[in-house]
């Protein structure tokens, strides 16, 4: 995996920029930046720390990226941007770097267990000036505070979610799932407790395969 130059960056902000319109997002040019800088750390770490198995950076904005920012008109279409968000299992930051770009106003916490991610989402915090996010290298069940909306993107399961951030979700707060297809067997295992609320359908530019967002809340 090379690094990017001037042109491959190019044409690669121009794909962001394009799907952005088509998803209906709308982010200032310091967002777009800093949703390509996420990239480029990213393509830069991953020759070193192996943080994911997709190295090519236009794979990276399709299946990691656009993946993320497609949600986001869905979300707001629900319910507002939350004022605090957890990210369990955040990976390389996604969705914990996204939705901290897209949504200023709310402070995200990302939590791994695997001390590189973490620390390349707090490095990625510090570089591209995201004040609202913090990292935390660390097991969710040992994190104490309480947020308004939990999030978790191909990491855990939904009865596994549920019960390892239950006493975390604040009173009228939803879990907000990114999933593939419709997960009827995790639905279906949910505690008496956990309502289904909704589940949303997610359209990615140039991805056939399904998207959704998975919404519970306490009954």
């Amino acid at each position: 995996m090379s690094p990017l130059d001037a042109a491959a960056l190019a044409g690669l902000r121009d794909e962001l920029q394009q799907a952005l319109v088509q998803m209906g997002v709308t982010l200032n040019a310091t967002q777009v930046d800093q949703i390509m800088g996420h990239l480029t750390m990213l393509q830069k770490w991953n020759r070193v720390h192996n943080l994911t198995a997709i190295d090519s950076p236009q794979e990276a904005l399709q299946l990691h990226a656009l993946d993320c920012l497609a949600t986001i008109p869905v979300w707001l279409q629900r319910s507002p941007a939350p004022a605090s968000l957890l990210d369990v299992g955040s990976g390389a930051g996604f969705p914990a770097v996204t939705y901290a770009i897209a949504w200023p106003q709310t402070q995200v916490l990302a939590v791994d267990s695997v001390g590189k991610k973490a620390a390349f989402i707090q490095q990625v915090a510090s570089q591209l000036g995201l004040k609202n996010l913090k990292s935390r290298h660390a097991r969710v069940q040992d994190v104490k505070q309480s947020f308004e909306a939990i999030t978790c993107r191909a990491f855990a399961s939904l009865p596994d979610l549920v019960n390892w951030t239950d006493n975390l979700l604040a009173k009228e707060g939803r879990w907000v799932c990114l999933k593939g297809k419709t997960p009827l067997e995790e639905i279906q295992a949910l505690p008496p407790h956990v309502v289904l609320e909704s589940v949303d359908p997610v359209t990615v530019p140039g991805l056939e395969a399904q998207r959704c967002l998975v919404w519970l809340l306490k009954a």
